[in-house]
């Protein structure tokens, strides 16, 4: 299969975060809400990268640009809807663009290069396929609707589904890889004639299947296609992470004595036979020797400790640490 265009969609405003900070931008672990995607669709080698911006454009255009300087800035214009986004995307490549090109939102941290990977092979002899996953509570997401036979017929938003359908718990993850051809076409005759005014890109799918074309489906796990809306999801998909991260660093040896009151960001890294007590707050580019021991209630941002250090009631920032330092504790 060719490299992907990937597009990922950053243009909502997210104004259920009720924020200055434009939605994608808010942080997980370390790491932008958009960074996030952004580094788990670099696992498909993508051959162009295109981020759709609307809301606080300069803003978000400004954070993509430093952290994905390869990425196309797209920006969508007054029309709204995920279609006319992507149609947006478009836009900015080639006209005649081939091949398979991946279709995601920018607000879903624990999506992982995995997933796209294994969305990418069950492409293959597809014209689209769709990212879906089954929850428990449906409420507020599109329904994933299929025929006797199992294709996928249609996506139905929760506010335009059937009794029938609402008890339908598989579930649009906003994902999609669809042949570039075909997405350019479709796009180009999907309308706003609905009550939102808005141009779905739902309604590709249900088109797609009206001209018989090949639509499959990879069922993926529901947390990482789970996106940010409020403020609540944002804190527990951080707390999830976070866990994650733990976990991760407890399994190569090192040793978290209260992995609940324990927060540490992407980028720190620990060796085998480190020690983390209760309270400690990693961030940056901090790292953690072998020996070392750090904690209690210890604020570490991007520092440097090294073998054998045991540091506590700290707080220290870009610096270095070794067991002849004369300030290991308090502030630097």
């Amino acid at each position: 299969m060719p490299r992907p265009t990937v597009i990922v969609l950053a243009a909502g405003a997210g104004t259920r975060m009720k924020s200055a900070t434009p939605k994608v931008l808010h942080d997980v672990c370390g790491r932008s809400l958009v960074g996030h995607v952004l580094h788990a669709a670099s696992a498909v080698d993508p051959d162009r990268l295109v981020v759709v911006v609307r809301h606080e454009r300069d803003l978000v255009a400004a954070h993509i640009s430093a952290i994905a300087p390869h990425a196309i800035i797209a920006d969508q214009d007054e029309v709204p809807g995920t279609g006319r986004a992507v149609w947006c995307g478009l836009q900015a490549l080639p006209e005649d663009l081939e091949g398979p090109v991946l279709v995601t939102a920018a607000d879903t941290p624990l999506l992982d290069g995995d997933t796209l990977v294994a969305l990418m092979a069950a492409h293959t002899g597809n014209d689209i396929t769709v990212l879906t996953t089954h929850v428990p509570d449906p409420t507020g997401y599109g329904r994933i609707v299929r025929d006797e036979n199992g294709i996928i017929s249609s996506i139905v938003e929760h506010r335009d589904a059937t009794p029938e359908q609402l008890e339908i718990d598989e579930i649009n993850s906003s994902m999609y890889v669809f042949d570039a051809a075909i997405l350019r076409s479709m796009l180009g005759g999907l309308g706003t004639d609905n009550a939102q005014g808005e141009m779905y890109l739902t309604d590709v799918i249900s088109g797609g299947y009206g001209q018989g074309l090949r639509i499959g489906s990879y069922i993926g796990d529901p947390l990482c296609v789970e996106g940010v809306n409020d403020r609540v999801q944002l804190a527990n998909l951080r707390a999830i992470m976070n866990r994650r991260l733990l976990e991760d660093a407890m399994r190569a040896g090192t040793t978290v004595e209260d992995p609940s009151s324990t927060w540490v960001e992407v980028g720190v890294t620990f060796e085998p036979d480190s020690l983390v007590r209760p309270g400690s707050y990693l961030t940056g580019t901090t790292s953690i020797a072998s020996g070392a021991a750090i904690g209690p209630h210890v604020y570490l941002d991007s520092v440097e400790v090294g073998p054998g250090v045991d540091v506590s009631f700290a707080r220290h920032a870009h610096t270095s640490l070794s067991v002849d330092a004369t300030q290991k504790d308090g502030q630097s």
